[in-house]
C-alpha cells in the first residue's frame, strides 16, 4: 500500500511544480530580411532566466515563475530589443523583430593607466558597493567599461557594449550587467543608472548554499523589494514596516552642496577662519522643519491599483518615511531625520518624481523615473540586489 502512494505522490508531484511555473517561447528574427538570428542572448532583466536562441531563432525559457517581468533579446550584431512578458498559466509565445545594430563612435579620451584605475575604484565603490556583500564581489571583466570623469562637474559616467560579469562570493550570484549608462554626481552624492541584468547561481558546496541562503534573506529582509511586496499583500506591519507621512523643507541657512565645495576647495590655503566656516556650513543638515506623522499609513491609504493586470500604484502627498522594526541600523544618515523617541530602526525616505511609483508583483519599480531613496535602502548596490524571482527560503 505504501508503494503505491509513493507512486502517486511521484506521479502528482511534478504537475504540482510545473503548475506553479510558467513558460515563454518564440522567435528571434530581423525586421528587414526576416532571417532568423541565431545565438542572441535571451533573458528576464533582474532575474534568473536565460537562454541563446537556436539556429532557427527559436528560445525556450521554462519554470518561470508567474509575474511581470522585462524581457530582453541582446547580440553582437543587433539592437537590444525588449518587451513586458506577463507570466501565468497559459504559455507566451513571442514573436520578436530586431534591427541590425549601428556602429556609434565614443567618445575618446586618453588618460593613464593610474587615473584609469582611480575612475574604476570610484565606478566599483558606487555600482558595486562597499557593503559587507560588497565587498565579496569580483569584477571578472572591468576592462569591458568605457569611463569618463569629468573633474568640473564632478560627475562619473560610464557604460558598456558587452556584458560586465560580476561574481557575488557573498550571495552566490554570478551577475551579467549590460550597462547602458551610469552617472555618480559627487557634488549631489546621486547615482543613475540603466540597463539590464541576467542572474546565475554559482556552483558550490552544501556548506556554501546554506551560507548563501542566509545572507540572501538577510539582503531581502528590510529591503524595498520587500516592503513592496508586503504593501500590495495587505502585510506592512506583519513583515516588520511601518510607513509615516513626512514633511520638510530645504535648510536656507545651508548653501547649496556646489557652493560649499567650491568654497572649501578656495579657501583650503587659508585663510583660516573662512576656511572654518564653509566647513561648518557644511556639517548643517540639509533639511529643516521636519515633521513626522506619528500614526503608520494604512495599506489602503497610499495603495492604488492601476488598469494593467498586476502592477499597483503607491502613492503620497509629501515624503515616504519608512521604517523597518525587526533590524536596527547601523549606520548614521547625517540627513536622516530620526525622531529621539524612536528605537534606532533601520529607516529610509522616499521621494517620487510624478503623483505615484508603478511597481509590479516582484516588488520591483516599473515607472521612470524611479524614485529617489535616502537612508538605509541608499546603502544596496548591485553587492546587495537580488533576482526580482527570488523568494525568502529559495
Amino acid at each position: 500500500m505504501r508503494f503505491y502512494w509513493f507512486l502517486l505522490i511521484a506521479f502528482i508531484c511534478p504537475l504540482m511544480v510545473s503548475a506553479q511555473t510558467g513558460t515563454i517561447t518564440g522567435k528571434v528574427v530581423r525586421a528587414d530580411t526576416k532571417s532568423p538570428v541565431a545565438n542572441a542572448s535571451v533573458f528576464l532583466n533582474n532575474a534568473t532566466y536565460g537562454t541563446s536562441t537556436a539556429e532557427d531563432g527559436t528560445f525556450t525559457l521554462a519554470g518561470v515563475k508567474p509575474g511581470q517581468y522585462q524581457l530582453v533579446v541582446t547580440g553582437v550584431s543587433i539592437e537590444e530589443y525588449s518587451t513586458t512578458v506577463l507570466v501565468g498559466r497559459e504559455p507566451a509565445k513571442l514573436s520578436i523583430e530586431v534591427n541590425q545594430k549601428v556602429l556609434m563612435l565614443r567618445e575618446v579620451v586618453i588618460s593613464s593607466s593610474a587615473d584609469w584605475k582611480k575612475n574604476y575604484e570610484l565606478f566599483r565603490k558606487e555600482f558595486v558597493g562597499d557593503t559587507e556583500n560588497g565587498k565579496e564581489c569580483k569584477v571578472t571583466n572591468p576592462h569591458i567599461l568605457n569611463i569618463i570623469y569629468h573633474r568640473g562637474k564632478q560627475q562619473l559616467e560610464a557604460s558598456g557594449d558587452e556584458f560586465l560579469v560580476v561574481e557575488n562570493l557573498a550571495l552566490g550570484y554570478r551577475t551579467k550587467f549590460l550597462l547602458k549608462n551610469f552617472l555618480y554626481d559627487a557634488i549631489e552624492h546621486t547615482i543613475s543608472y540603466s540597463g539590464s541584468a541576467l542572474f546565475e547561481n554559482l556552483p558550490g558546496s552544501a556548506a556554501q548554499k546554506k551560507l548563501w541562503k542566509q545572507k540572501r534573506e538577510q539582503a531581502y529582509y528590510g529591503s524595498a523589494q520587500h516592503f513592496y511586496r508586503s504593501l500590495y499583500k495587505g502585510k506592512l506591519k506583519e513583515e516588520g514596516f511601518e510607513a509615516h507621512d513626512f514633511t520638510r523643507q530645504i535648510n536656507p541657512e545651508r548653501p547649496e552642496e556646489a557652493v560649499l565645495m567650491q568654497k572649501m576647495k578656495k579657501y583650503r590655503e587659508g585663510p583660516r577662519d573662512s576656511a572654518m566656516r564653509y566647513y561648518n556650513l557644511s556639517k548643517m543638515t540639509k533639511w529643516y522643519r521636519e515633521n513626522l506623522a506619528k500614526l503608520p499609513y494604512q495599506e489602503f491609504e497610499i495603495l492604488r491599483k492601476t488598469p494593467q493586470d498586476g502592477i499597483y500604484a503607491l502613492t503620497f502627498p509629501h515624503f515616504l518615511y519608512v521604517v523597518y522594526t525587526k533590524r536596527e541600523e547601523t549606520t548614521e544618515f547625517k540627513d536622516v531625520y530620526h525622531p529621539l523617541d524612536m528605537p534606532n530602526y533601520e529607516t529610509s525616505i522616499m521621494t517620487k518624481y510624478s503623483g505615484y511609483i508603478a511597481f509590479d508583483m516582484n516588488g520591483i519599480v516599473v515607472s521612470s523615473p524611479s524614485p529617489l531613496y535616502e537612508g538605509s535602502w541608499s546603502k544596496a548596490k548591485l553587492g546587495d540586489l537580488l533576482p526580482v524571482d527570488y523568494e525568502p527560503g529559495d
